[in-house]
């Protein structure tokens, strides 16, 4: 059996790359553990000076997400193992967000859902011509989480808000543009730009800056001013309606990507970020992203999605609610309540068993 995460340390770089290429390197429960225990190593070891973090080449992506694929074959997607899974996957998430040592994630190809997750966290994001990078969750009937409720909502002119509703996936100029990736980097110049770092770590801006090329126009630039128009609403229903309104070819088309969604799922999507624009402290994020993946994943409709788009691939979830006007305040207020196992991040001080 192959290790899905090879961690290791050259010089003074800890570098941890992700290895798991048939599933495009979906993060399980254990691959989180494994980098939480070498990042924590690392933190309390002065001489490690930053960390990377990229996959094995000849691969996809960098990371498609979760693999929540396999938490609803095991039976177990709506209870405890699901539960373990988010709770190990924030974790991650928040040590990275907190790490006193530069961390530099190489976007190079698909980076969705958990991969996103593990990269924007990171002091510095490299974005290359092969990067695609969304947040789909809704079409599964989950909501962006690993952070997306801290991360979409602060993006200009509500272009996490369009993210989130319809899973569009932004390439690496684009990313770039819109401050998801600190650089943009060809995808053949990644390699020597590692053997830099880790031959100089205290030189790792110099190192990024030097390899860094100019990305091509980003293609959401031109329809910043429509998406903050039509997506200015925390209403999914007020959405569609200015979507409908507008009647032209670009809105007709996301207005119809959109009804593919869970309706529940874009509700939830719209209120974490209304309520994530407005948190202070990414941990507080984290506790609130987790009750709610604790109630959504005990969900039909994140059963249903998963199966319809990722086990059966039939492409025609039977999503209940099946319109957003039926899913109601007290549906949300239910999903949004605290639960009683609360997660908690890393301790500043704390190593791996």
């Amino acid at each position: 059996m192959i290790d899905e995460i090879i961690s290791r340390r050259e010089g003074a770089v800890g570098r941890i790359t992700l290895n798991r290429p048939k599933a495009i390197h979906a993060l399980t429960q254990a691959m989180c553990e494994a980098m939480s225990a070498a990042l924590l190593e690392w933190r309390a070891d002065p001489a490690i000076e930053a960390v990377i973090i990229d996959h094995a080449p000849g691969t996809r992506g960098f990371c498609a997400g979760g693999d929540v694929v396999m938490l609803a074959k095991s039976g177990a997607a709506g209870g405890e193992l699901a539960d373990a899974f988010f709770d190990a996957e924030y974790r991650l998430n928040h040590l990275l967000f907190t790490y006193p040592k530069p961390t530099l994630a190489i976007m190079d190809g698909i980076t969705m859902g958990g991969g996103v997750g593990i990269a924007l966290p990171c002091t510095h994001r490299v974005a290359t011509e092969n990067t695609r990078l969304a947040m789909p969750e809704t079409g599964i009937g989950l909501f962006p989480d690993v952070g997306g409720g801290w991360y979409l909502p602060r993006l200009p002119s509500r272009v996490g808000e369009f993210m989130a509703l319809t899973g569009a996936r932004l390439d690496g100029a684009e990313c770039h543009y819109l401050g998801l990736a600190t650089h943009y980097i060809r995808s053949d110049d990644i390699p020597d730009l590692i053997e830099r770092i880790v031959g100089s770590p205290s030189r790792l801006l110099g190192a990024l800056g030097a390899a860094t090329t100019t990305p091509p126009e980003a293609r959401i630039a031109a329809n910043e001013p429509i998406i903050q128009t039509l997506f200015a609403s925390d209403r999914l229903e007020e959405i569609l309606a200015a979507l409908d309104a507008d009647g032209g070819d670009w809105a007709t088309t996301e207005a119809g990507t959109i009804r593919t969604k869970s309706p529940l799922s874009c509700k939830v999507s719209l209120r974490l970020m209304a309520e994530g624009k407005r948190r202070t402290d990414f941990a507080d994020e984290m506790t609130a992203e987790f009750s709610l993946a604790t109630h959504v994943a005990r969900t039909h409709d994140f059963h249903e999605g998963v199966r319809a788009l990722l086990i059966d691939k039939t492409g025609a979830p039977d999503w209940q609610p099946a319109v957003p006007e039926a899913v109601d305040d007290a549906m949300l207020n239910a999903l949004f309540a605290p639960v009683a196992s609360a997660w908690t991040p890393f301790a500043e001080t704390e190593v791996p068993a």
